[in-house]
């Protein structure tokens, strides 16, 4: 037994190597391909799509150079107990070697994205188990083992043709085994001599003996579903989850009632589940599930125009999710920690061109854009921008507020333009800019403050109010009010200022139950500004 288990411990682990694409930087088109062989060196292609095509090309070079799988080796993802071997009963106990079986394959695993290629010497097993593998070679027939390859020192040769049913050799309990049969093996069957066939019965070779079929086993939320739990009833109800799950995530568009739905049942389903075993990890998941179908029912309401309890209309904002909310808050204190210029009018108008630009760093005005904001001398106020290098434009300052729609300048923002070493200070995506700036123009440039030939100053505060405001239009978080140092700071005028700027947007139907005390303002939007509102959350 000693020589058996030193021959077994000197078998090698299986090659394993990955090809990832990963970007270079944020805000970046291009990307990096990368492979984890010493010799192989790093690139940077132009886009996703060329990456892409990269990286597949250069794992098919190392496939059709390298070796074939050997069939003696270590299943390569055992070593590390990969999640597609079945889990152990507890929860430190290590894999047994019969987890591994079956012949020793070469796969490619991969992610649904295409982010990274990984290539396994492994058993076909576990190749089977992980949904996204794909084989491209499998080992050919080992040679008959030599003493402890795999077989017991002390094991009884096989049987002679006449004599009693054949014997196969006893498996080592020392290692996995990637074949049990005689024909994967390489063990020879033996042939009887030409002459007339004996009449003494003879056991049915290993292969052709009926086996028994165990039910497929279901799979949610990498975990496998156990084909003997009990109830029936709840073991079929996760395995229809896990494959409605992976229905969802097929579809091209997406249904937060039904997401919330198949949260709802999954997180009924692993309650029982826990229950059943005793699993806390399962208890955890069936709250991490409620607490998925609760956000998705309400990004539901939120979508269809209704209020999350279902007594009423809520209402249709213009941006419609908090994250953009929070990304808007973003922007605005950015500006006020950023504006190259004093006063209201240059903050305003830094503002929008930084809406503008907040992707890369460029983009495109026109003079209305411009010539639309209550602003005394935009000309002059464009030159000061330009001459202090926080913005630069493709011609004069005069072309720029005389172009047209059909011919607009080119502007660009050097500190909002990304490069390797400072992606920029904003992390939203190239979708949401445009609704953000589309946003911030509706409120500057709503009806009424525009009839009412308000200031920057006061279309600043109404800025600040709109993301300032709880989902009722509540001032403040919980209602409490906004601290007038930082409205003041924010509409660069001095304190004594904002209740003249409080009233003019009262005025304006813009606040109601107003009220400017030593340090706070109180009072709430009104109805009909509340679809510009970003609520606090």
């Amino acid at each position: 037994m000693g020589v058996e288990a030193h021959a077994t411990n000197e078998r090698v682990t299986g090659r394993r190597w990955t090809v990832r694409l990963d970007p270079v930087g944020r805000g970046r088109a291009d990307v990096r391909v990368s492979c984890s062989r010493p010799a192989c060196a790093a690139q940077v292609l132009p886009s996703a799509a060329a990456g892409r095509t990269a990286a597949i090309a250069h794992l098919k070079a190392h496939l059709r150079a390298g070796p074939a799988p050997r069939p003696s080796v270590h299943c390569a993802c055992r070593a590390e107990e990969c999640h597609t071997h079945i889990r152990p009963a507890g929860p430190r106990e290590r894999p047994v070697p019969w987890r591994c079986g079956g012949a020793v394959v070469l796969a490619v695993i991969t992610d649904r994205e295409g982010r990274w290629w990984q290539v396994l010497e492994c058993c076909s097993r576990c190749a089977a188990a992980h949904p996204t593998a794909k084989v491209v070679a499998t080992a050919p027939a080992a040679e008959a083992p030599a003493r402890g390859d795999g077989f017991r020192a002390d094991a009884p040769a096989p049987a002679t043709p006449g004599g009693p049913a054949a014997t196969t050799p006893t498996f080592s309990a020392v290692g996995p085994h990637f074949s049990h049969s005689a024909a994967a093996t390489g063990t020879a069957v033996p042939q009887q001599a030409s002459g007339p066939r004996s009449s003494a019965p003879r056991s049915a070779p290993r292969s052709a003996r009926p086996t028994r079929k165990r039910p497929p086993r279901g799979r949610i939320a990498q975990r496998l579903v156990p084909h003997d739990l009990r109830p029936v009833a709840l073991r079929d109800e996760l395995t229809e989850l896990g494959e409605l799950f992976r229905a969802y995530q097929a579809r091209t568009e997406p249904d937060l009632a039904m997401l919330a739905d198949l949260h709802t049942r999954k997180a009924e389903a692993f309650n029982a589940w826990a229950e059943v075993t005793a699993d806390t990890g399962l208890r955890l998941d069936a709250q991490r599930a409620e607490q998925a179908a609760a956000t998705a029912r309400l990004q539901h309401l939120h979508r269809i125009g209704q209020a999350p309890d279902g007594e009423g209309p809520a209402v249709a904002r213009l941006l419609t999710a908090p994250a953009q909310w929070n990304h808007a808050r973003g922007v605005l204190a950015h500006v006020a920690e950023n504006a190259p210029l004093p006063g209201a009018e240059a903050r305003l108008l830094v503002l929008m061109v930084t809406l503008r630009t907040a992707q890369s760093g460029v983009g495109n005005l026109v003079g209305q854009d411009i010539k639309g904001l209550p602003l005394q001398d935009p000309e002059h106020l464009v030159g000061q921008l330009v001459e202090s290098g926080w913005l630069g434009i493709s011609g004069t300052v005069e072309e720029l507020i005389a172009s047209r729609p059909e011919s607009p300048t080119r502007i660009s923002v050097p500190s909002l333009t990304p490069d390797e070493d400072d992606p920029g200070p904003f992390t939203f995506g190239r979708k949401l800019r445009p609704k953000l700036s589309g946003w911030a123009q509706r409120v500057v440039g709503e009806k009424k403050l525009r009839k009412g030939k308000t200031g920057a100053d006061v279309r600043l505060l109404a800025l600040a109010l709109a993301t300032g405001a709880d989902g009722e239009g509540l001032l403040g978080p919980g209602g409490e009010g906004i601290g007038l140092d930082g409205l003041s700071s924010w509409c660069s005028v001095d304190p004594a200022d904002l209740p003249d700027l409080v009233d003019r947007l009262t005025a304006a139907d813009w606040l109601a139950e107003a009220d400017v005390t030593g340090t706070l303002l109180t009072g709430r939007l009104t109805e009909r500004v509340l679809p510009l509102g970003c609520p606090l959350t």
